[in-house]
């Protein structure tokens, strides 16, 4: 093997006429060696004839002729590595040809005539041995060529159909990856083979475990329930696990069917999402003006997207941050398959003045109000403007609201607003407050049910993948050689996809009546930990621990940080009723009157813009009694 990786080595390295010089010797020794063996095959004469006056012009006719007319019709052109069967298409049509040129000039001449079975036979030893050596040389050059400069992983595809067939035909010119099994749940197909590679039962993975590097997932119809427990089973491995992109990303062009990409998080969690309520998707959001704040973050710019799908007549997007605004206003124009006017707004959404402006001059009929400071240790150290951002934005655009008489605004809150420990939940506690009290004072009022703004939030717990969350943070650390860092292995969260909660978040919008405190069903809260160990395996590495000190990743306990519970909740009063959709749930809860919470917020904006924290600190902390400031920096 050696030998062959070297001679191999240095034909590769030859200039390119040096190596079509092989290829013609080689087909001209294929020339003579197969109107040889067809001469003798077909006539009464031996081999030597061949070199008798009378037969003499055959094989200096087949070389004359033979390599011209290959090089003519593109024989040397091609890429030994990646021929295919219609080189054989096109090998074989060259071949007859040939055969019929010599056999006419054999004919018109005064050479003697070869019998019909000849140039039959020699048709045929032709197109079946250079066929049989480029598609050697392909398995060669494959197989070796690019071995030496890069480590091969051995692989096996689970999924014998088509999206296996044609990942293994993409990945076999690859000099990364070698196929030595397919695995599929079929029982009928176990024992047979696709392209030549054996196709075992999945309960062959654990036999086959060591020959392999890395297990690539080729199957989407297997259900969500089984591919977690084939999750499990490759963890329990130590394989490392990849996934073919959808079809839908194939055929739009987004990805090749090669781009093996990392299992999805959600899968590692095994949350299964539910289908929407269609009467509850779209009510309210088509054919409407759609304001959404925060329209660059993580939970924004899915809402952007979603409600895009829905067809609204207008869609206006702000965000402070330029650079976020640039990239969803890109995405949703390319998107904007129902041609909605897009209108892209760079500011804050503080600013009075220019939110009651958008309000009533674009004729808004719906407020979706994202934006917020989130990150809590960034907001411990800057609580002033965290406060500002969260508390004021809220108050600024629940006052034009119900001055401009929007039909709904719904704020996205967060399961940190219950009973808070850091600045940052406590900020959105009091924006929830906010919005109950214009609820409380648009009930309170004798005005038609038409003209009042119905206010409402949506309260839910971590979003996987979205900016600052554990998930993203972990990947880096794996990619990097860890060690991951844990604040506390005793931390639990909840945890749901980003496209689910903005989904939940729409459908949630139609059931608001106003003061609705809607909560999402998270599921059950997980161990931060255990997720951190389930990435380290599913990326075909080992836990780095005192059980295992040779492992590949260690995990570090830092402690908790300023202002981090180890468990959060969705619940204060820990009452809650059903809705039309199972897993959206109504809060019960109490509230501040209206009067009062405005006076007190007026006093805390003054002090926010004195950056009087201790006066902040304090009216915050009166108004939020519940908020635990003992793990707090304050």
């Amino acid at each position: 093997m050696h030998i062959l990786r070297v001679l191999v080595k240095n034909i590769l390295s030859l200039p390119q006429m040096r190596r079509r010089y092989i290829l013609i010797v080689i087909d001209s020794l294929v020339f003579i060696f197969s109107i040889s063996f067809a001469f003798f095959l077909s006539t009464s004469n031996s081999i030597e004839s061949l070199f008798y006056d009378e037969y003499i012009w055959l094989i200096p006719s087949f070389l004359f002729i033979g390599i011209p007319l290959y090089a003519f019709t593109g024989q040397y052109q091609g890429i030994t590595r990646y021929v295919g069967s219609s080189a054989i298409y096109r090998l074989a049509l060259r071949n007859f040809i040939l055969c019929i040129l010599i056999a006419v000039f054999g004919f018109f001449s005064t050479a003697s005539f070869l019998p019909q079975k000849t140039w039959i036979l020699t048709w045929v030893l032709l197109t079946v041995l250079i066929g049989l050596i480029k598609f050697a040389l392909r398995d060669l050059l494959i197989r070796i060529g690019g071995s030496s400069l890069n480590k091969i992983r051995k692989v096996a595809i689970f999924g014998t159909g088509s999206e296996a067939a044609q990942l293994f035909a993409a990945l076999r010119i690859s000099d990364k990856y070698r196929v030595i099994a397919f695995f599929g749940e079929d029982n009928q197909l176990w024992r047979r083979s696709l392209y030549g590679i054996p196709i075992y039962p999945p309960s062959k993975l654990l036999q086959l475990s060591t020959q392999l590097d890395q297990v690539l997932l080729a199957d989407r119809s297997l259900s969500k329930a089984r591919r977690k427990d084939l999750l499990n089973e490759l963890q329990e491995l130590r394989l490392a696990v990849l996934e073919v992109p959808s079809i839908d990303e194939i055929a739009s062009g987004a990805a090749r069917i090669d781009s093996l990409k990392p299992i999805a998080i959600e899968d590692l969690l095994g949350r299964n999402s539910i289908d929407p309520i269609l009467n509850l998707l779209g009510p309210g959001i088509n054919n409407s003006v759609i304001f959404i704040t925060g329209a660059g973050g993580s939970i924004g710019s899915e809402l952007c997207r979603q409600i895009l799908k829905l067809n609204p007549t207008k869609m206006i997007i702000l965000d402070n941050s330029e650079s976020s605004l640039y990239f969803i206003d890109k995405e949703l124009r390319s998107q904007n398959d129902n041609q909605s006017i897009i209108k892209t707004v760079l500011g804050s959404a503080c600013d009075k003045y220019l939110i009651s402006q958008i309000f009533i001059n674009e004729g808004v009929n719906v407020v979706f109000h994202a934006a917020a400071y989130k990150h809590v240790p960034i907001v411990e150290l800057n609580a002033i403007q965290g406060i500002y951002n969260n508390v004021i934005s809220t108050k600024v655009l629940c006052e034009a609201a119900y001055l401009a008489n929007i039909k709904k605004l719904i704020l996205i809150s967060t399961d940190k607003a219950v009973r808070p420990t850091n600045v940052m939940g406590a900020s959105k506690r009091l924006a929830e407050l906010i919005v109950q009290a214009f609820s409380q004072k648009v009930i309170s009022e004798e005005i038609s049910a038409e003209s009042k703004t119905i206010f409402g939030m949506v309260r839910f717990g971590n979003v996987l993948d979205s900016s600052g969350s554990v998930v993203p943070l972990f990947r880096e650390q794996i990619a990097a050689g860890g060690p991951i860092t844990l604040t506390d292995p005793k931390v639990v969260r909840y945890f749901m996809t980003i496209p689910e909660a903005a989904q939940l978040v729409l459908q949630a919008t139609v059931l608001a009546e106003g003061g609705d405190v809607f909560l999402l069903d998270m599921g059950k809260q997980m161990f931060i930990k255990e997720l951190a160990e389930q990435m380290i395996r599913l990326s075909g590495l080992t836990l780095k621990n005192t059980l295992n000190p040779d492992g590949d990743i260690e995990i570090i306990v830092t402690g908790l940080r300023p202002g981090e519970k180890l468990y959060e909740e969705l619940l204060i009063d820990a009452q809650s009723k059903a809705t039309e959709h199972p897993l959206i749930f109504r809060g019960v809860e109490k509230s501040i009157p209206y009067d009062y919470l405005i006076c007190e917020i007026n006093k805390l904006e003054d002090y926010l813009r004195k950056r009087d924290k201790l006066k902040v600190i304090e009216t915050l902390s009166s108004l939020i009694p519940e908020w635990d400031k003992s793990k707090s920096y304050l």
